[in-house]
């Protein structure tokens, strides 16, 4: 038995067990990484006395809540996207997060309507440009769709959920036709066919493959702080951030954000874990831990994330966004833009 799985089998032992559950705890599945969540964690149960029970999985753990229905011993689940918190919200997961934190901390684009969800970090889809071949220092999403930028752009797959997001998010702005037709142009300025990660577009920026890379803000600080891999401090130093739009309509954001699962069996603790997520404290040790971007106003980001620039981050909430990604998921395939440029 893994240590996953031995984990799932306490956590529903003490959800079974009347005698074992205590209301001074609270069961948690995360997609966060250990290393991010765990040291909130402990100061929440520092703080409150309330135990945090942790289940952490890279993928499925929406499948898992769904398959474990009544018997699931969950409270809260933190997830790295928002598609994930409208998904758990659609397939019926949910119920409504009821601190007064929620409303009071969060705007309402960063918050389902409903109380179904909470943002709690925002990452911004940025161009990380060539210090030495860009002499551009504001650009917005439309430029990238000019004939100038022919051959020099490059980024992940179009159908990873972080470029779903930015063309969602365009979609909301701009409607279905004129997204169509920036992201045909995009397509076809690209220097090669869409492919590797974040990191790997800032590579290609130091290697000269191409001049600018649509790339997600912390992978900056990640690769800036690398130690395993030195490499990568020499990809980052090679780029410097523009945030689109940063004076029009704000530059897109994605957040990774938590939900108190329906048949929670601790749901005062779940919304006393959320108040505390909703901290200055916590939003700071939050932000600060992955290089993210506060989703409660007022609270600054890390000194290394301020240097980038000032992030206005989109008015499009998030919902909003989530309702408009299979209209984007099509629209890639449609345009067959993971080919790269067609002309």
């Amino acid at each position: 038995m893994n240590v996953k799985t031995a984990l799932s089998a306490l956590l529903l032992a003490l959800v079974a067990t009347p005698t074992l559950a205590q209301s001074g705890e609270v069961n948690v599945y995360s997609y966060r990484e250990p290393g991010l969540i765990q040291p909130l964690l402990d100061k929440f149960t520092a703080e409150t006395g309330i135990k945090t029970n942790v289940l952490f999985a890279g993928d499925g753990l929406l499948e898992r809540v769904a398959a474990e229905g009544e018997l699931s011993p969950v409270d809260l689940v933190l997830t790295v996207d928002v598609g994930n918190l409208v998904g758990a919200k659609e397939q019926g997961l949910t119920q409504p997060i009821t601190t007064p934190a929620l409303t009071e901390r969060l705007a309402p684009e960063f918050r389902d309507a409903d109380g179904a969800w909470a943002a709690l970090s925002l990452r911004a889809r940025v161009f990380y440009v060539s210090k030495d071949r860009v002499a551009e220092t504001a650009l917005g999403y439309e430029d990238i769709a000019k004939p100038e930028w022919k051959g020099r752009l490059c980024t992940r797959p179009g159908d990873h959920v972080y470029n779903i997001g930015l063309i969602a998010n365009r979609i909301a702005l701009w409607g279905l036709d004129k997204t169509r037709e920036w992201l045909t142009a995009v397509r076809d300025n690209m220097a090669y066919a869409p492919s590797g990660n974040d990191r790997a577009g800032v590579k290609a920026i130091l290697e000269g493959s191409c001049d600018l890379s649509i790339s997600n803000t912390y992978y900056m600080g990640l690769m800036l702080n690398n130690e395993a891999e030195p490499e990568q401090k020499q990809w980052a130093a090679s780029a410097r951030i523009i945030y689109p739009d940063a004076d029009g309509e704000g530059t897109q954001v994605n957040a990774a954000g938590a939900f108190i699962a329906r048949y929670a069996p601790h749901p005062e603790n779940a919304n006393a874990l959320i108040a505390f997520l909703l901290s200055d404290e916590a939003q700071r040790l939050y932000a600060n831990g992955n290089y993210e971007y506060p989703a409660v106003a007022g609270v600054e980001p890390a000194e290394l994330v301020l240097s980038w620039g000032k992030l206005n981050p989109s008015r499009v909430s998030l919902t909003e966004v989530a309702a408009h990604r299979a209209e984007a998921a099509a629209l890639v395939d449609e345009l067959r833009f993971n080919e790269g440029a067609q002309n």
